[in-house]
């Protein structure tokens, strides 16, 4: 790991200082243009003596905006110290997770997966119409049936044709077959440019699937594509195992990744991660902010600083093998669920590198369901799949608990 360590608590206090003195001070200093001031003091007093133990808290009450993208050109000077805070957690990202070369990707804290999803569409239904002259019309949104309903939100809000390629109900993997009739029926159609959307575990499942499926078919079919990883569940954990894995940047076909820190990092919501190669940000340039320093790239605008402090908090406290003790521990916690599922000739999806188990609704009754929470593929009740999600909280006495009552309801079944 080139970026990635693991800092103490004095470490990460000292560093998060240093970067809320290099903002601007609302209370001390001179500045009279923004619309904006540290929160309300009367709600939120920056005197309360706790925040001297919690510099994210501090973080929060000083409000720093990280509007625009601060990994190109310049931004508002105002909150230059946060906003290489903000440099440096997309650095370990794009660098060291995702194996981006130094210097070649851009950015920035979202306010989650959905958003960062629809600023990759955005950016590459920009660029067709801006480099291949291409009509909205000959522009299509491929991606599986599994993927996150943020696909067809963005294609709505872009006004962009979306078409969904089965996957196998078990495997819930993409067929070639099937992909290339998709590609087909869209050529037939007058599509010439796909924007895809590749998944690093889906919602439902877990599953993933495979870009360079999508890059085969693609370029046999002689058609214009661009692939994006939907990464927002699977990104903090799909990297991380024992097994080598290239659906990252090295790959020349991956142009850009969505991940979630609200999800496996535990980060508050509202914190999801846009990443993509250098020279693509300028495809969303909204010339009109002029007001803004360096004008804006991004979807959403303004944006709270203390996201990216947390998420940086987070990455620094655990360090690379910090965090893969804790992604592994996960990963064994699902293998011995799955081996107990397994010995009541349950079945099951789960993608190896996951902690998603997803049963069979016929195996589980209602009333299971609903006293764990298991969640359901729709909630129309025709549900075919139940989920369970192996997060930190997860407990092998709590799996142990559901295990034992399946096991009564299949033997009260067969008495």
């Amino acid at each position: 790991m080139k970026y990635w360590k693991k800092y103490t608590k004095e470490e990460q206090n000292k560093r998060i200082d240093d970067a809320l003195s290099k903002n601007v001070n609302f209370l001390t200093d001179v500045s009279l243009g923004y619309p904006a001031s540290k929160l309300d003091e009367t709600v939120f007093s920056s005197n309360a003596p706790f925040l001297k133990d919690s510099p994210l808290l501090r973080s929060f009450v000083a409000n720093p905006n990280h509007i625009g993208c601060h990994t190109t050109g310049i931004s508002e000077t105002a909150f230059s110290g946060t906003h290489e805070i903000e440099r440096e957690v997309l650095q370990v990202l794009a660098v060291d997770i995702f194996k981006c070369k130094d210097g070649n990707f851009d950015g920035y804290i979202a306010t989650g997966g959905t958003e960062a999803n629809i600023q990759a569409m955005w950016i590459y239904r920009n660029l067709y119409k801006r480099e291949f002259n291409a009509k909205q019309e000959e522009i299509v949104i491929i991606c599986s049936e599994d993927s996150h309903y943020s696909m067809p939100k963005g294609a709505n809000i872009l006004n962009l044709d979306i078409v969904f390629v089965p996957v196998e109900f078990y495997t819930r993997e993409i067929e070639e077959a099937q992909l290339n009739q998709v590609v087909n029926e869209q050529k037939e159609k007058g599509k010439k440019y796909f924007i895809v959307v590749s998944n690093m575990a889906t919602t439902m499942f877990g599953s993933v699937d495979s870009p360079e499926l999508y890059a085969k078919v693609l370029l046999a079919q002689k058609v214009d594509f661009k692939i994006h990883i939907d990464g927002a569940f699977g990104g903090f954990i799909y990297p991380f195992h024992k097994e080598k894995t290239a659906v990252n940047f090295t790959n020349e076909h991956i142009n850009s990744i969505t991940i979630d820190a609200h999800k496996m990092l535990q980060a508050p919501y509202g914190t999801g991660i846009f990443l993509c190669k250098k020279g693509l940000m300028k495809n969303t340039l909204t010339k009109e902010a002029q007001y803004v320093n360096g004008m804006d790239l991004t979807f959403v605008g303004s944006r709270g600083g203390a996201n990216a402090i947390a998420i940086w908090m987070i990455l620094f406290s655990y360090g690379f093998y910090g965090w893969f003790e804790k992604i592994s521990i996960l990963l064994m916690r699902t293998k011995w669920f799955c081996e107990q599922l397994d010995a009541l000739n349950i079945k099951y999806y789960r993608h190896k590198r996951m902690n998603i188990v997803t049963i069979h609704a016929a195996y589980i009754p209602d009333e299971i369901a609903l006293k764990y929470d298991l969640v359901p593929d729709t909630h129309d009740g025709n549900h075919k799949w139940l989920k369970v999600v192996i997060m930190n909280h997860v407990e092998l006495d709590d799996l142990m608990a559901l295990i034992d009552e399946i096991k009564i309801s299949i033997s009260n079944s067969h008495s």
